[in-house]
């Protein structure tokens, strides 16, 4: 893949994922629709457009899979539409890649990959500008949902990694997200309870799985076998950021000092990461 192809995907992808958390936020906060609703249309939408997508450039109907990935995809899912209700657009995106971070970074760091100098300060400017972006005004978030925010960036770490060796991304994107649809059935059976939507909430959730995770993953996919897992990891850092400016254009979240300068932090860590020479 071309540099400046590279460089166009990581972005377009890092921006449907920061557009994830601005749709779930939105269609919980301000729709009817309850989660486990949120989550089933999300990845249902994701897994119908993928498919029709898949089966036009192949003509064919073979798409991959596997059942690992597919349970770390709806994990995540799951975890990120139910902790959103109670977390902000930007403390929801900054739980979530901090933890998405720690399991790709740890993972490659446990298998021989090595930062330099360079890229470890990269590395700390990326996380401190993410503290920078909640200070000040940070309150403690609800601990419920501050965990199935990690639990759910554990799992899009785990689900990354497991990308890292995809031959063909969008058979192997719409075999996953297939393969959560009866994940969804049990996950809305058991929540049937709390079931409640309308148009709104439906069309932000279709929003999300069709164009933000669906289109979003699959560029996602096509870009990590060229990158290593600790630049993957550091490279996600950047969706807070993107996450909080969304945040500011489209809900009319306040524009903070703190968010321009975490913005420069992030952006300058990021590019210190892909820059430095491998050691």
């Amino acid at each position: 893949m071309a540099r400046s192809t590279l460089i166009i995907n990581t972005l377009l992808a890092m921006t449907a994922f920061a557009a994830n958390s601005l749709l779930c936020r939105a269609a919980l906060n301000t729709t009817n629709i309850d989660p486990a609703s949120f989550t089933s249309i999300r990845l249902l939408s994701g897994a119908a457009v993928l498919y029709v997508i898949f089966k036009f450039k192949t003509k064919t109907s073979a798409v991959k899979g596997n059942p690992r990935s597919a349970a770390a995809l709806f994990i995540y899912a799951a975890c990120f539409s139910f902790a959103y209700g109670d977390l902000t657009t930007a403390t929801g995106a900054l739980l979530l890649f901090g933890a998405v971070q720690t399991t790709m970074i740890g993972y490659g760091l446990w298998r021989g990959e090595r930062l330099n100098s360079r890229q470890w300060l990269g590395v700390i400017t990326a996380i401190i500008g993410l503290f920078v972006l909640m200070f000040p005004g940070l309150r403690p978030p609800p601990a419920a949902a501050s965990v199935l925010m990690i639990i759910s960036g554990v799992a899009w770490g785990a689900y990354s990694l497991r990308a890292r060796g995809v031959q063909d991304p969008s058979a192997e994107t719409a075999g996953n997200f297939l393969r959560t649809a009866p994940m969804t059935i049990v996950l809305s059976a058991l929540c049937l309870p709390l079931f409640q939507w309308d148009a709104a909430g439906i069309a932000l959730a279709v929003l999300s799985g069709a164009v933000a995770s669906g289109l979003g993953y699959t560029l996602w996919y096509a870009v990590l076998p060229h990158i290593a897992a600790t630049r993957a990891a550091t490279v996600q850092l950047s969706a807070p950021v993107i996450a909080s400016l969304m945040g500011v254009v489209f809900l009319q979240e306040a524009l903070t000092w703190n968010l321009g300068v975490a913005t420069l932090m992030v952006i300058s860590g990021v590019w210190l990461v892909l820059h430095a020479k491998r050691q």
